[in-house]
């Protein structure tokens, strides 16, 4: 474990735990990314117990979850999530100091590494953002006031051509084989149909 007590190392280290873990935030539910980010932040922890630290930096690091979390909620808050990614890198980079306080991991190493975290978090979390925004293709709710065509005739049952599918249809009026439908509402997986046009006469 002597390793970790390098600077270099338990930067890199702790930036890759903190990484997984505001992707498991944004994207819950593997245990892959959970279980990666509790292993990287015990080792991170190891190492912030036995370096010299800064108080401040560590303030940093906890602050940046706020901001993320918030950014997650609603949509067009790329601001919010902006300023998580540079309390994430500041606080990361400064945490571990030289005895005059100076940060301890290299410059290079550090720019490097800032820009590669930013530009995948920036790009991750807002497709994760988006993703968790977008309606669902098989959306029920959103088919309503859609036309389609019956392919059966329908009353207590029967199937309708809508939106390029095959559904499971009912109606409150028989409809004959044929006819232009225009969905009502939806009742579980099953849509609610009217005909669309009252001139149209059942066979």
């Amino acid at each position: 474990m002597n390793f970790l007590l390098e600077p270099n190392v338990a930067y890199l280290v702790l930036l890759s735990g903190v990484v997984l873990s505001l992707l498991a935030i944004a994207s819950p539910g593997t245990g892959l990314l959970e279980v990666g980010a509790f292993f990287m932040l015990a080792l991170a922890g190891y190492a912030v117990y036995n370096l010299e630290f800064n108080a401040w930096a560590l303030g940093l690091l906890i602050l940046s979850v706020f901001p993320f979390i918030y950014a997650l909620q609603k949509p067009k808050r790329e601001g919010f999530l902006a300023v998580a990614i540079l309390l994430l890198l500041g606080g990361s980079i400064f945490l571990f100091a030289t005895e005059s306080g100076l940060p301890a991991v290299n410059p290079f190493l550090a720019a490097t590494a800032s820009l590669l975290v930013t530009g995948f978090l920036w790009i991750a979390i807002r497709k994760s953002i988006q993703a968790s925004l977008a309606r669902p293709s098989h959306d029920l709710d959103s088919l309503t006031g859609t036309l389609g065509e019956s392919k059966t005739r329908i009353h207590e049952e029967g199937s309708a051509q809508i939106a390029g599918e095959l559904w499971s249809v009912r109606s409150e009026d028989p409809i004959a084989p044929g006819k232009t439908v225009r969905v009502v509402r939806r009742e579980g997986f099953v849509l609610v149909v009217e005909k669309a046009d009252s001139s149209n006469s059942d066979s």
